[in-house]
């Protein structure tokens, strides 16, 4: 069982280059800790995420760090020319040395394709056609391509990426229907939501992965070859009450900006929005959000790795407009008091 970490890098009272700073020195604590991976997001135009040219944030990262893995989770690869993002990925690779992990997706917002003038609609078969360009680049010395949205012919490849034959690919997705799809495909599989969708989603995507040989590229250190993980917002505190009483203006703060763009175009937000409960509480009754004491917290991570069949739990300490010593001391109680206890289990 292994744990990993992402981040939106929201908006909170910081001005952008003091919360850069700070997440930067979170990051290094992160990586102390024994964490496998540092997952951002990128988002555009919203609070949500203010790092939505997620490879020059990573650029620092991998300056910062010498172990830990990290990458976007995810590349919105419709708004994406392939050649440049075959050419930024091998980059991030080797100033990582190595420790380059792809995340790629199509986008859940429309508002946030359209701003850059994609037609949601379209959206699939661009990321689709995106992915084989890209996964063909990464592989060879001449980029060939020749699909309905992009076409490419006899494009010398001078910048390979460090990991042969290309950096561990994960596509996450909250969708039980599009899980066998990640499955089939052999790909690094994340999910979220309540307990009952995530089960749903996880058990659709190890039917599917089990028809296959083995991974998508190359196998990491999980069971099988590769990662089948669930996403959970974590606050530790000495008490239920401290938790609490930092989860709470935080998460409110997150919903905010998460839901910021649908409130403000009067649209219902997406299903996978719909599901992340307006108020902490609710949250962590549907085990999105995992909230107490050390000992508390342990018992349902537990529970949750068993119900689920997960390997990996990815966990966001900081979010909102949590204080960055918050952030710091729920990183630090659950490094020291809960991850060496369960990570044994799974």
């Amino acid at each position: 069982m292994k744990f990993g970490i992402f981040d939106h890098v929201d908006r909170s009272d910081l001005v952008l280059s003091e919360l850069l700073d700070k997440r930067l020195e979170y990051v290094k604590a992160v990586e102390a800790a024994g964490f496998y991976s540092y997952h951002v997001a990128e988002h555009h135009a919203t609070p949500l995420n203010l790092v939505p040219v997620p490879g020059v944030y990573l650029g620092a990262v991998a300056n910062a760090t010498s172990t830990i893995r990290l990458g976007p989770l995810v590349y919105l690869l419709p708004l994406y020319s392939p050649l440049r993002l075959i050419e930024e990925i091998s980059i991030l690779d080797h100033l990582s040395h190595g420790r380059f992990d792809i995340g790629v997706g199509r986008g859940v917002s429309p508002f946030e394709l359209n701003f850059h003038k994609v037609d949601p609609a379209s959206s699939v078969e661009i990321f689709l056609d995106a992915l084989e360009a890209v996964k063909y680049g990464l592989t060879h010395e001449i980029l060939d391509h020749d699909g309905k949205h992009f076409q490419y012919q006899n494009v010398p490849m001078e910048l390979r990426p460090l990991q042969e034959p290309h950096p561990p690919i994960w596509y996450p997705s909250s969708n039980p229907d599009v899980a066998p799809i990640i499955g089939e495909g052999g790909y690094n599989f994340v999910t979220l939501g309540g307990m009952e969708t995530a089960k749903r989603s996880i058990d659709n995507y190890k039917e599917a992965y089990a028809k296959r040989s083995g991974p998508s590229g190359p196998a990491l250190d999980f069971p099988g070859g590769t990662a089948i993980g669930i996403s959970r917002h974590i606050v530790v505190g000495k008490t239920m009450e401290e938790a609490m009483r930092i989860a709470e203006p935080a998460y409110s703060c997150w919903h905010t900006s998460l839901m910021k763009l649908w409130v403000d175009n009067q649209v219902e937000g997406p299903s996978f929005a719909r599901s992340i409960l307006k108020d902490v509480q609710s949250a962590i009754e549907i085990g999105t959000d995992i909230v107490g004491n050390p000992e508390s917290v342990a018992a349902e991570i537990e529970r949750q790795v068993e119900e689920l069949g997960v390997n990996y739990m990815i966990c966001q300490f900081y979010f909102g407009n949590m204080a960055h010593k918050d952030a710091m001391r729920s990183l630090e109680l659950f490094s020291t008091e809960i991850m060496q206890k369960v990570s044994a289990i799974g």
